[in-house]
């Protein structure tokens, strides 16, 4: 028996859902559909057991395999079966659950498994007709359910904690005091990372930027823009500093203190303009461990499974409101320090250091 999350199961929802509507629509940076502009989906392609398979929509569902018509399923089956698993993914309680129903009909379709083959970022992969240029491009797309609790577009590690150096010496006792400063959330007790920058500055002391923990990280950073650390760094650290966490309120803050000097006598959006180019590489294709080559693996962009079960396209050619939607719609958020070994003081060489991490996660 198959059982899957909200999550996994929205990607057969997705399956099912643009097989029967037949087309994607584009969405804004408010999570809603642009009217009048839609792409007609031809072909949906999947991988199973090494074996790959074509769903072309013609007057009836064609399933190819081997360049052969394999059967014919009726447009309509794949809408009501979108139906039925929409409320199914909605109303189930469960953290993984199976959905009997839906399985036998995967199985009539040779779809076999919740998640296609694939090692990249690519959770389904569409052949669209681009009205504007006339071609039929193969796009692959990340798919993001707001059906379940909300997905991070950036996965904390100790790939991407950012090391701090402390501005001078602090008292044995003192150092000892911050590091074991807890806060209580819920039943639990964990560390008390905004305290403990907080403390740090109580001493009269200063957090400055030294660099990322992984070297891979930080060229990957600069490969997109030389200054992005810096400006990651600053955004981390106000982040563990003020109650802000959502990106659109970090990059303000940061723009109105212009910490990195840049020229705005003309209002130029640097900090904006070089976030949203941080922000897209890692939704289609970044990793903070693995060299970056500015090739993206989601070629097509973002399909968001909304809570009404609309399906809405963020594609790459539409770049704007692909990059508005992930500005508007991302925050950063405290990972476990124990587990990614970060926000406590140490000292190396003489010398006083604090690492602070960076995960970023969807808002909704």
């Amino acid at each position: 028996m198959i059982t899957g999350n909200k999550g996994e199961w929205s990607e057969i929802y997705t399956l099912f859902k643009l097989l029967g509507d037949k087309q994607l629509s584009l969405g804004n940076k408010d999570i809603e559909k642009l009217e009048g502009i839609v792409y007609p989906v031809l072909r949906i392609l999947r991988t199973e057991n090494n074996r790959d398979f074509e769903y072309a929509i013609l007057d009836e569902i064609i399933l190819i395999s081997g360049g052969e018509e394999v059967l014919k399923i009726a447009i309509s089956d794949f809408k009501e079966k979108a139906k039925f698993l929409l409320a199914k993914i909605k109303d189930n309680k469960e953290t993984t659950f199976p959905v009997p129903e839906v399985e036998v009909f995967m199985q009539s379709i040779n779809c076999l498994s919740l998640k296609a083959g694939s090692t990249t970022k690519t959770d389904i992969t569409i052949v669209v007709h681009d009205q504007r240029t006339n071609q039929q491009p193969t796009l692959g797309f990340s798919i993001k359910s707001q059906l379940g609790g909300p997905s991070t577009i950036l996965n904390a590690g100790k790939t991407t904690n950012f090391i701090f150096k402390i501005s001078g010496a602090i008292d044995e006792m003192e150092i000892e005091r911050i590091n074991s400063m807890l806060v209580k959330r819920g039943k639990k007790e964990s560390a008390d990372l905004k305290g403990r920058v907080k403390a740090i500055y109580s001493n009269n002391k200063e957090l400055i930027f030294f660099k990322t923990e992984r070297q891979i990280f930080s060229n990957n950073l600069i490969l997109i823009d030389s200054r992005l650390p810096e400006i990651l760094s600053q955004i981390v650290y106000e982040f563990y500093s003020s109650n802000n966490s959502k990106i659109f309120d970090l990059v303000e803050k940061i723009r109105t203190k212009n910490p990195l000097e840049f020229d705005i006598s003309n209002k130029h959006q640097f900090y904006e303009y070089k976030i949203k180019r941080f922000l897209t590489d890692i939704a289609l294709g970044m990793m903070p461990s693995k060299v970056w080559t500015g090739n993206y693996d989601a070629t097509g962009g973002y399909l968001i499974v909304k809570e009404n079960g609309d399906i809405l396209c963020y594609h790459i050619y539409n770049r704007n409101e692909f990059e508005d939607y992930l500005f508007n719609n991302t925050k950063l958020e405290t990972a476990s320090s124990s587990k990614h070994s970060f926000g406590v003081i140490y000292e190396e060489n003489n010398e006083l250091y604090f690492k602070l991490n960076l995960q970023i996660r969807f808002i909704k």
